[in-house]
C-alpha cells in the first residue's frame, strides 16, 4: 500500500504541481486549503505524511503544526513545513514546535519530492527484531519499537524513538551532535543546525518524565568556555559551543535516579568522535 500524504496550501497550483511529483514518486496524495480541514482529515483518516503551508486563509499554520504535534494521536506524523519566510527566528520557532524539516518558498518541487521520501525513509527504518533493554522504570523494546516508562507505552515521534535507541546502544559515550545529526536524522550536519538536536532532546526528557535524567549533557572545559568569554564570546548560557554533545548514562541497579547536572570535558566519559563507524540498521536490530 503506498503512503499517503497530505498536502496542505491555499495555492491550487502549487498544491497541484506537489501532488503531481509526489504521485510521480508512488505516494497516495489528498489535499487541504484550510487549517480546519486539514485537523478534520487528520482525525479521520491516517496520513504517513503531511507538508503544511505555514500561510493559510483561516488559521495561522504555526497553530496547526502545533495543535498537531501536542495531539498524542497525531504527534508522531513527519511535517514538513513550506513557509516564504527564510528567517533563522521562524525555522528555529518550527522546530521547537517539532517540525521535521522546514522548505523555503520558492523551491524546486523534484527536491521537495526527494526531500520527502527522504524524511519517511529516515523516520520509518524497519522495524527490530530483538532486544529490549532495561533501565529501572525505562523499558526499551525494540521489538515492538516500544519505549515503556512505568509500565506506560509513551507517545515518541520516530526521530525521538531512533534517538533514544541510538544513545542507549552507545551508552555512557558521549555523542556530538553533528554525529546525532548524520546517524540519526541521516543528513549532512552542515546542512542541519545544531538546534535541532537541542530541541529534540529537550523534546525527548520531558517525554522521559522522573527517568530524564538519563539523558545527560556534555560541556566543555570550564577553562576552555571561560577564555571563549574572555575573547569577546557570548554568554556561555546562550552559547552553542558551549554543548560538547549529549550521552545516554543509566542509572547502576538499585538507584532509581540521581542530578542531572551537566558534565564538563575532564570527566570520565568518552567521547565518541568521527572516526567511530556509523550504527547501521542492522545494529539497531541486535
Amino acid at each position: 500500500m503506498p503512503q499517503k500524504i497530505l498536502v496542505v496550501d491555499d495555492d491550487k497550483e502549487i498544491t497541484r504541481l506537489i501532488e503531481y511529483d509526489l504521485q510521480e514518486e508512488g505516494f497516495s496524495v489528498q489535499t487541504a486549503m484550510t487549517a480546519r480541514a486539514t485537523l478534520q482529515m487528520v482525525s479521520e483518516s491516517r496520513f504517513d505524511m503531511v507538508i503544511l503551508d505555514l500561510k493559510l486563509p483561516d488559521q495561522d499554520g504555526r497553530e496547526v503544526l502545533r495543535e498537531l504535534k501536542q495531539n498524542p494521536d497525531t504527534s508522531f506524523i513527519p511535517i514538513l513545513v513550506l513557509s516564504a519566510r527564510a528567517g533563522e527566528a521562524d525555522r528555529v520557532v518550527c522546530f521547537e514546535l517539532g517540525c521535521d524539516d522546514y522548505v523555503v518558498k520558492p523551491f524546486n518541487h523534484r527536491e521537495l519530492a526527494l526531500r520527502t521520501k527522504a524524511i519517511l525513509r529516515r523516520l520509518n527504518p524497519p522495524l527490530d527484531t530483538a532486544g529490549v533493554m532495561t533501565f529501572a522504570d525505562l523499558v526499551l523494546d525494540t521489538t515492538r519499537r516500544q519505549i515503556i516508562l512505568s509500565g506506560k507505552v509513551l507517545s515518541l515521534t520516530p526521530i525521538e524513538y531512533r534517538l533514544l535507541v541510538f544513545l542507549a546502544r552507545r551508552k555512557r559515550v558521549v555523542q556530538s551532535r553533528d554525529i546525532l545529526i548524520r546517524e540519526v536524522w541521516r543528513q549532512n550536519p552542515n546542512d542541519v543546525e545544531n538546534r535541532l538536536v537541542d530541541t529534540h532532546i529537550r523534546r525527548l526528557r520531558k517525554k522521559l518524565g522522573h527517568m530524564d535524567f538519563i539523558i545527560r549533557t556534555r560541556h566543555k572545559k570550564k577553562e576552555e568556555r571561560r577564555l571563549r568569554l574572555e575573547g569577546g564570546g557570548q554568554n556561555i548560557k546562550d552559547d552553542d559551543d558551549a554543548i560538547c554533545g549529549y550521552f545516554f548514562d543509566p542509572p547502576e541497579e538499585g538507584l532509581v535516579g540521581y542530578s542531572r547536572e551537566p558534565v564538563e570535558a575532564d570527566e570520565d566519559y568518552e567521547i565518541s568522535t568521527d572516526e567511530d563507524s556509523p550504527i547501521t540498521e542492522a545494529q539497531y536490530r541486535q
